[in-house]
């Protein structure tokens, strides 16, 4: 599983990407964990809010932190 955290490295981006990394190793998943802070590599994905959630390949979250329980539930349904 490919996961990428996408943001410019506000607090916001680092709290997604420590509630994912806490939320993988709860749930006992081995993943690929990248923060993406290159602009132009989020725009890419046709993000305009960050921070955004992509996993293998698909953008699945955007513009806010969920709590972990909602971030297990994505990563889960997108596995």
């Amino acid at each position: 599983m490919e996961i990428k955290v996408l943001g410019t490295g506000c607090a916001n981006c680092k709290m997604l990407e420590k509630s994912v990394i806490n939320a993988l190793a709860e749930m006992d998943i081995a993943a690929n964990v990248q923060k993406v802070e290159d602009i132009q590599k989020i725009m890419a994905y046709g993000v305009m809010r960050t921070p955004a959630l992509v996993i293998d390949e698909k953008v699945v979250l955007s513009g806010r932190v969920p709590p972990i329980k909602e971030i297990k539930e994505i990563i889960e349904i997108n596995k």
